[in-house]
């Protein structure tokens, strides 16, 4: 795979934060709207472009700054879960594209320094890339283009873990500085923590 191929970002932002009591992705952490947190790890990230989906919460588009990368799609089909934005994101991005970091719209502490390493890590029989912390594998995930079509089979909430599980060696654990790779928000408590 060659180096001089572009890198895509999406970030997953069409949940309906039932846990949360919805609009989670505009409360406020550290004094930003979470989807900000977001999309400034996505934007640090050595991209071209960056998608995001959203779904049921239109109130977070005026959040977003203006930036030429930045495009968003909406998911239809957001009520059927993750793999459902997966395939609104992936339909949108450059077909030119090496592969595609993965992120979460609830994540606000991803370990931003991570990316370029990870960029670096996606090339011969590799597959994909994620951080690792205390023995657990977080976000954001960078995936090779080659998987691509079997991200677009799958269904409902299923996200990509299954997909990642089946790698072995084709998976590369990259050792994140903290926790921020597998912090996220799930109910308004946890914007204190």
């Amino acid at each position: 795979m060659s180096a001089a191929k572009p890198l895509s970002a999406l970030i997953l932002a069409a949940g309906q934060s039932r846990r949360f009591g919805g609009g989670k992705l505009r409360a406020l952490w550290n004094g930003r709207p979470l989807i900000l947190w977001a999309l400034e790890a996505a934007l640090a990230a050595p991209v071209t472009e960056v998608i995001l989906v959203w779904g049921g919460d239109p109130l977070i588009l005026p959040l977003l700054p203006p930036d030429p990368r930045l495009e968003t799609v909406h998911c239809e089909d957001h009520l059927q879960g993750m793999g459902a934005s997966l395939a609104a994101g992936l339909g949108a991005i450059d077909p030119n594209s090496a592969g595609a970091y993965i992120f979460l719209g609830d994540m606000p502490r991803v370990p931003i320094m991570l990316m370029e390493t990870m960029a670096q890590a996606l090339a011969g029989q590799v597959q994909a890339i994620a951080p690792q912390f205390d023995k657990k594998r977080g976000h954001p995930v960078l995936l090779s283009a080659a998987l691509f079509s079997k991200l677009l089979t799958l269904k409902g909430d299923q996200g990509a873990g299954g997909v990642l599980k089946d790698l072995g060696e084709r998976l590369i654990l990259v050792p994140a500085p903290d926790d921020g790779c597998l912090f996220d928000i799930d109910r308004p408590d946890d914007l204190d923590a």
